[in-house]
């Protein structure tokens, strides 16, 4: 989690002109730093809404460490989900999804694959070329979903 002097300088970041609000505007392109890519206008004004407890139309710093508190609990939240979702699949106690344990998990799903077929999906996201996929591949692989 991130401290005081972090949210400090991360919405000094956005507050380009300095006075001590984030626009919608401001908002926008730094979200679009941020991510690599642009958000609507629509997403950017319902993020701000969804912030702006005053309802003045921009963020002080107060709502936007409370906007950023609420995104890092839902990260962890969404890390949680992922942690449990890789459980299931990782049936044989190594730590990782092997192509069999994949299969079987599939299996349960009601899709039948070989063994081949599994090894060939874990391929395009072993980051490592391990032949298993680790959590954090795991997680990468749900996020590209």
């Amino acid at each position: 989690m991130a401290t005081s002097g972090e949210f400090r300088r991360v919405f000094s970041a956005f507050d380009q002109d300095g006075d001590g609000k984030i626009s919608m505007a401001e908002l926008r392109l730094c979200m679009k730093a941020a991510l690599g890519g642009d958000m609507s206008a629509e997403e950017v004004q319902a993020l701000m809404a969804s912030a702006d407890a005053d309802g003045d139309g921009q963020l002080d710093e107060e709502e936007f460490v409370r906007l950023v508190r609420e995104a890092e609990a839902g990260q962890e939240e969404e890390g949680d989900r992922c942690r449990e979702a890789f459980g299931m699949y990782e049936m044989q106690g190594r730590g990782c999804i092997t192509p069999l344990s994949l299969k079987l998990m599939m299996s349960r799903l009601g899709l039948h694959l070989d063994v081949n077929e599994c090894q060939a999906m874990i391929r395009r996201f072993d980051l490592n070329g391990d032949g298993v996929l680790t959590f954090y591949e795991f997680k990468t692989m749900m996020m590209m979903a």
